[in-house]
């Protein structure tokens, strides 16, 4: 009974022995972003892109946000457009992990139908910590903040938690956790949303 407790005891063991080497070497910081990098090549963080054809739920859109200016943005001015709505914070590491993919996919779309709204969950007193990060990794998609409580259906248990928002107002996709938005399926499912609404 003891040598079989032993035989599956080994892998875990063998893990908490590199990860205990790698943090008492200084080197576990260097390798996680080498082991999300990896993750994120092989596919098994995308986007699912095809999602449940379960009843639509209403988005709610009485609430307002503010840009790294300060200046306050009534999310219902975005009504009309499909909204790409992702839940982030600067402390938060699979929140880090996707940026990059949300980034690519900012930039290999038409923006005449479609809005970005990067939510910065930090607290208001760290709005130039966001700022420092955003400029330090050169995103160019728009960020914001809460301006004044948001509604229930943002209030997520985990971040990041990313909402793609139809111009009718219901929400047609919610991806929870790192994902890897840099894919033509999901690329294709975005622009196929924003082509039917300007055609309506």
């Amino acid at each position: 009974m003891l040598s079989k407790i032993i035989e599956v005891s080994k892998p875990v063991l063998g893990i908490a022995v590199i990860i205990t080497v790698l943090q008492g070497t200084g080197l576990l910081g260097s390798a996680i972003p080498i082991a999300q990098s990896a993750s994120t090549k092989t596919g098994v963080l995308d986007a699912k892109a095809i999602y449940p054809a379960e009843p639509e739920e209403e988005f709610d859109y009485h609430f307002a946000i503010k840009d790294l200016q300060g200046n306050k943005v009534s999310f219902d001015q975005f009504r009309g457009k499909v909204i790409f709505l992702n839940l982030w914070a600067t402390w938060c590491g699979p929140c880090r992990m996707e940026m990059p993919t949300i980034q690519k996919l900012y930039d290999q779309v038409e923006k005449d139908n479609i809005v970005f709204v990067m939510l910065s969950l930090d607290e208001d007193k760290d709005k130039d910590k966001i700022v420092r990060y955003v400029q330090k990794k050169s995103y160019s998609f728009p960020v914001y903040q809460p301006f004044g409580r948001l509604p229930q259906q943002l209030s997520v248990p985990s971040i990041p938690t990313t909402f793609v928002i139809s111009k009718e107002g219901k929400i047609v996709a919610e991806e929870i956790g790192t994902t890897n938005f840099n894919t033509k399926k999901f690329r294709n499912f975005l622009e196929t949303e924003a082509r039917r609404a300007s055609r309506e």
